[in-house]
């Protein structure tokens, strides 16, 4: 019998893997990401706390372990607006490591800020001189030198640079460039270019915000850099259409030199059209040849070469076409959903609601519907994962599909994807899931 999961199995879960209504909000996770390498994976959370994990050497397969964790944003407050910053971290991304130290981005609303993260051996005094005595230290050939020796390591986390005062509106995207030297932060109308090493300056290349206020027709809802070419980024927007701009073209990247864009077919057109069209994340394949954007019902693939439709459109949502006036009423329309390349480009990861998320293999044109919740670590703890599906048993498919089920307070909106394995890492609220592909 054919494995409906197409080899893809629990491999872990970090959390207290309780209820969504023990769960306190600081401690949602919002933010999932591998290193560059893939031994070190970063969650942060609403709390404004950052944990790593590292890769456990010691185990078979692809097993991480607590590394260490730290406070990286605290709540503020902005007196000239009289608004409340918080601490939550919208997005983390790795810096291309030089030394033994680690370096990442983490950004809340307004501030980013560059991390260093290395081991600090504390050593202390071994050999003295008290126990001679008197006598012992007007022999100086009994003088003994002090000498330190290794006594621990600690993990330490310090803040090399922060980078603030640069955005008026929210941060949604932060992207490390392929140079090493630079990044893009954006928020709803700009995008800023920074150089890592200078905190006091950046350069405004996207500015959407128009003249009048009341003229605004569109936001900046993702931004990226190309992974091959520093000077080309990409950005979408809440009326569904992608922006590929040059740096070399001109200061300011308001003229954009590709627009991928879907003609929508006027039969379908509704009161939330432009709401379910919003793009909510977008990704480059590690060759910068396509593009994947995320909106609220699906998932497409765009080719560079090719603006006018996506080579491939899949749908995510389709299901809850009829139910779109009661998910604007409880605010799940806007959910934000993070869509993922796999590390060689030929599958796609994006979650949905009762924690079930998609992995689509376009090489074997298979489409995996997995959920990371409590039964998964019990059916690997009886070992029921190896068993065939009870007989009457729903589909994991028919399950995700079944509206009267369906929970939308359980999401999988951030996720992650080992850039050289097929192991991802989800956030389920507070918990982190790991899923492995294994090939038998």
């Amino acid at each position: 019998m054919a494995d409906p999961d197409n080899g893809w199995r629990f491999a872990q879960c970090f959390g207290d893997k309780g209820d969504v209504e023990d769960v306190t909000e600081a401690d949602i996770i919002s933010a999932v990401e591998f290193d560059g390498t893939g031994d070190y994976l970063a969650t942060g959370d609403k709390g404004g706390r950052v944990v790593l994990f590292e890769r456990n050497e010691g185990k078979k397969g692809c097993e991480y372990k607590f590394f260490t964790e730290f406070q990286s944003h605290e709540p503020e407050f902005d007196y000239l607006k009289s608004l409340e910053i918080e601490e939550k971290i919208n997005k983390i991304r790795w810096c291309k490591r030089q030394n033994a130290a680690h370096f990442l981005l983490s950004t809340n609303d307004k501030t980013i800020k560059l991390w260093k993260i290395f081991e600090k051996n504390i050593k202390v005094v071994a050999e003295n001189n008290l126990d001679l005595g008197t006598n012992g230290l007007q022999a100086n050939r009994q003088l003994r030198m002090p000498k330190l020796v290794h006594h621990d390591t600690m993990i330490s986390a310090i803040p090399r640079k922060i980078y603030q005062n640069a955005h008026a509106y929210h941060i949604n995207s932060i992207s490390v460039n392929s140079d090493g030297e630079t990044y893009l932060s954006a928020d709803d109308l700009r995008i800023n270019l920074w150089n890592l090493n200078i905190s006091d300056q950046s350069f405004n290349i996207v500015d959407i915000k128009p003249v009048n206020m009341e003229e605004l027709t569109e936001v900046i809802t993702a931004a990226e850099f190309h992974p091959v070419h520093c000077n080309m980024f990409m950005y979408s927007s809440s009326k569904g259409t992608i922006k590929l701009n040059d740096m070399r073209m001109s200061a300011l990247c308001d003229s954009h030199s590709k627009l991928f864009e879907e003609e929508e077919d006027p039969q379908n057109k509704s009161f939330f059209s432009e709401i379910i069209s919003s793009i909510s994340d977008l990704k480059f394949s590690r060759d910068g040849r396509y593009i994947l954007s995320r909106d609220y019902l699906t998932l497409k693939i765009w080719d560079l070469n090719m603006e006018s439709k996506p080579v491939q459109t899949i749908s995510i949502h389709d299901h809850l076409r009829s139910k779109l006036c009661d998910l604007y009423e409880n605010d799940c329309i806007f959910d934000k959903f993070e869509c993922n390349f796999s590390g060689d480009g030929s599958s796609m990861l994006t979650g949905s609601y009762n924690n079930f998320f998609h992995i689509f293999d376009t090489v074997n044109k298979t489409d995996t519907i997995l959920q990371a919740d409590k039964s998964a670590f019990k059916a690997k703890k009886v070992g029921s994962s190896k068993n065939k599906p009870n007989a009457g048993r729903k589909s994991k498919r028919e399950e995700f599909t079944n509206m009267d089920t369906l929970d939308f307070s359980k999401k999988i909106l951030h996720a992650s994807w080992h850039p050289r394995e097929n192991t991802i890492a989800l956030a389920a609220t507070n918990n982190l899931f790991l899923f492995q592909q294994q090939h038998f």
